[in-house]
Formats: C-alpha cells, structure tokens, sequence
C-alpha cells in the first residue's frame, strides 16, 4: 500500500495518509529541544495488516533522526520495531 508519512506538528504526530489523504494510522510524540517522545501509535483496523505501522514507525524515526534529535519510545510498537530494526538503536536516548 502507498502511504506517505507527514508530520502534523500542530497536532503532535506524525501520519501515515493514503493517496486520497485518509489518515491510515499514527504516532502522537511530545517533543524537547533534545528529543522526541513516542507515546502511542494507532493504525486503523482497515489498514492492519498492510504495512502501513511499519512504514510510519521507519518515516517517523527517519525525520527524528534528520533532525539530529533522539527517541525515547514510550510507545511499546515505536520500541518493538526499534528492537527488530537495530539501524534505528542509535537514536535512543540513554
């Protein structure tokens, strides 16, 4: 499935949308000037299944990691596919 992630800042989170603009799941983060906190991740029922988290989880971690800040993934998924995917381990904040 084609999903395209966007930070909402206002909203604090970022989404994964579909190609006609339908939020198929996302992450709420509080931020620091240091670091971005994942707090919880939703992906709709309808979208289970597809990919649609982990492409959210990748999106997100990659922006967070562009702008040279680190994670603390409260979030149990953001923390389980940081352990399935040691490329993002770097961006956890000790």
């Amino acid at each position: 499935m084609d999903v395209t992630v966007v930070d909402n800042a206002p909203a604090s989170r970022f989404e994964a949308r579909t190609e006609t603009g339908e939020v198929a799941g996302f992450a709420t983060y509080t931020r620091t000037k240091s670091a971005v906190t994942f707090v919880h991740t939703v992906v709709d029922p309808a979208f289970k299944g597809t990919g649609v988290g982990s492409t959210l989880a990748a999106a997100a971690l990659d922006a967070v990691r562009a702008e040279g800040l680190a994670v603390v993934p409260q979030c149990p998924f953001i923390r389980a596919f940081i352990d399935r995917h040691p490329e993002y381990a770097d961006l956890v904040q000790s």
